[in-house]
């Protein structure tokens, strides 16, 4: 004995919209996300440092020149902004994330820090171990803050190299 049935499917389609902002938070799970988050980070440090820091500096009757102090904070507080930008542009936009990565601004970018940090901490070092005596007790935060450099300068290197894989196709 057979017996037959019927079914009946009903389809409903519904379409929400928000305006919330959704968070990309897989970007910082990758490597190019989580060495940005690195450099902001460290980014912080370094222009926290040498911002408390930095200060005029008299040699008996004559100021001491702050070049080298001067072009540091320069550097960290540019590179920090970018950094800072282009983290906060990936972690609001998955699309952002997806198609920056494939231009060639991520690599010119990451390799314009990578040269300019090297180049401000080296002349911070330098300076810093040269006129040791005046720098008194601000000597060793001034040397963390260009060994930190040295450290962004790496992270930066390392996404330099993730930028052009990216933007290679590789």
């Amino acid at each position: 004995m057979k017996m037959s049935h019927t079914v009946t499917v009903t389809r409903t389609t519904t379409t929400t919209t928000t305006s919330a902002i959704i968070l990309n938070t897989g970007y910082l799970k990758t490597w190019p996300g989580l060495l940005k988050l690195a450099q902001l980070i460290l980014g912080i440090v370094v222009v926290g440092l040498v911002s408390y820091y930095y200060r005029d500096y008299y040699l008996g009757s004559h100021q001491i020149d702050q070049t080298p102090e001067t072009f540091f904070l320069l550097m960290a507080v540019t590179f920090l902004i970018g950094t800072f930008t282009l983290l906060l542009s990936c972690l609001i936009s998955i699309s952002t994330a997806s198609i920056i990565s494939k231009t060639v601004y991520e690599v010119v970018y990451h390799g314009f820090a990578f040269i300019l940090y090297l180049a401000a901490s080296l002349t911070l070092i330098i300076e810093v171990n040269y006129k040791k005596r005046n720098y008194g007790r601000d000597y060793e935060p001034y040397f963390a803050a260009a060994i930190l450099g040295l450290v962004l300068s790496g992270l930066y290197i390392l996404s330099t190299v993730f930028a052009m894989r990216s933007y290679r196709g590789l």
